[in-house]
């Protein structure tokens, strides 16, 4: 689902016919056709909005409470689905509704994708109150997007991350803004540093900066950190959002309340159960502090966010061995490191290891950018003493001095090429001397690890590079 009017449309009308729906990347065909395979749709709509009906009735029965199904896993292409039912999704619109004090003047500027459940929240929330959406897949480093969040007198912005080290990264602090009531961030932890950053650059502006917690199976936020309270307690995740409760129980964060899903989906034939979850295990460690505000402290299971995105590790440990790839995968916050025996494809005992292609490998596996990926050559896998992989040892090997020297293989590689270094970023096999970031479909995902290995190349980043061609960049580079 892309953020264009026709998607947004039938969207709508789908939910408000009964239909249960199912978001996905329509800029991603291996999503689309994953899901595809393993879902079986009754009708489809493409991004462009044309409409496939492959059959008359539902070829799997589907619960009454159904309304929306969403992945679990992100972009990874995890078949497991999220179910949500209409009551959690206006459960939820409202949460964040009255949190964030949303009013019938504000408008929201679609900042991410409409098929991630916080894009989609975005959504929920205003148009529950009746307030406007700037419908736009512009970049927030694009000066079209600014220029279009003063026509439509935008109220707030959303970001993950790494849109914050954009906004960072261009001249958002010198922007005249004038109707910007509040900025949101979730998707990840931001470090408490940048958090102190952004709410002191709100107050100073006159806008208030709140950090949120959640997960697509909470259909999107769990609890919030009040504006007045991110300088003070910058590494906090708040308090439960109104109408939910967070415990700790045994050291892990379990949230209760409407809009936990109603369970998941795995095979066609769970589209028929009702609710089979109550309270929410989420996965996190955490903790709550004296003055009431949860905290979370690290990650039991083997999930980790990349740049916004989580990423199953067990499926894409599961697709580089697939591959022939003796291979153990960890990671954490925005990294996931690679252990690769010198036997890495099956029969070649003697061979030693493509970094370059294992690289890719794990990219292409979890949908995330090359930057975001260390390999490191070992001759045996960590392991404990009785005999489980030592994913803790996986990760720091991949933090050291080996997992630097594998990142910086691939400007190695590129010889000083802009257009090597744009081939490598994103996946194309050639890149033109007119060729753009944005015209090779560069997304918020690759443009901070681009912008960065261009900004070696060059010396100084171009304020318009994502739209310069790349022949010009190399004209540049050459004279640095």
């Amino acid at each position: 689902m892309q953020n264009r009017l026709e998607c947004l449309v039938t969207y709508l009308a789908a939910l408000r016919q009964g239909h249960a729906v199912l978001l996905a990347a329509g800029d991603r065909p291996d999503v689309v056709d994953g899901l595809r395979a393993a879902w079986n749709p009754d009708i489809e709509v493409a991004a462009g909005g044309e409409v496939v009906v492959h059959r008359d009735e539902p070829a799997a029965a589907l619960h009454p409470d159904l309304a929306l199904l969403l992945s679990t896993s992100g972009s990874t292409g995890s078949p497991k689905l999220v179910r949500l039912s209409w009551d959690n999704l206006t459960a939820n619109a409202e949460q964040i509704a009255e949190f964030l004090q949303i009013r019938e003047t504000d408008c929201a500027a679609t900042t991410l994708p409409l098929h991630y459940c916080y894009g989609l929240s975005v959504l929920h929330s205003h148009l529950t109150r009746g307030a406007g959406i700037a419908l736009t897949d512009l970049s927030v480093v694009d000066e079209c997007f600014w220029d279009l969040a003063r026509r439509a007198d935008v109220t707030s912005l959303a970001g993950v991350p790494w849109t914050f080290e954009m906004l960072e990264r261009s001249s958002f602090s010198r922007l005249d803004l004038p109707r910007l009531r509040y900025v949101t961030q979730a998707g990840g932890r931001l470090d408490p540093d940048r958090v102190r950053h952004w709410a002191q650059l709100g107050r100073e502006s006159g806008w208030d900066f709140f950090v949120m917690y959640g997960q697509t199976e909470a259909t999107a936020r769990m609890a919030y950190l009040p504006p007045d309270l991110a300088l003070s307690n910058p590494g906090s995740i708040g308090v439960p959002v109104p109408g939910g409760a967070l415990e700790v129980v045994d050291g892990q964060l379990h949230y209760s309340g409407p809009n936990v899903m109603l369970g998941y989906a795995e095979r066609p034939a769970d589209l028929a159960l009702g609710r089979t979850t109550t309270r929410l295990r989420t996965g996190d460690l955490g903790r709550i502090g004296p003055d009431g505000l949860f905290e979370v402290t690290g990650r039991s299971s083997r999930h980790v966010k990349v740049l916004g995105h989580r990423v199953d590790l067990d499926v894409v440990e599961r697709r580089l061995r697939e591959a022939g790839r003796d291979v153990r995968v960890a990671g954490r916050e925005g990294l996931l490191v690679v252990t690769v025996r010198a036997a890495d494809v099956a029969g070649s005992a003697c061979a030693g290891v493509d970094h370059g292609a294992v690289r890719r490998a794990t990219a292409a596996a979890g949908h995330v950018p090359l930057g975001a990926v260390r390999v490191v050559e070992v001759t045996e896998h960590p392991t404990l003493p009785g005999g489980k992989v030592d994913l803790q040892a996986v990760l720091a090997l991949g933090e050291g001095d080996g997992g630097h020297a594998t990142h910086s293989e691939s400007a190695a590689a590129q010889g000083g090429s802009v257009a090597r270094m744009y081939a490598a970023a994103l996946h194309r096999d050639a890149v033109p001397d007119d060729a753009t970031f944005a015209s090779l479909g560069g997304d918020s995902l690759s443009y901070v690890e681009v912008s960065l290995k261009l900004e070696e190349l060059l010396g100084d980043l171009p304020p318009s590079w994502h739209v310069t061609p790349v022949g010009r960049l190399q004209e540049q580079a050459d004279l640095a």
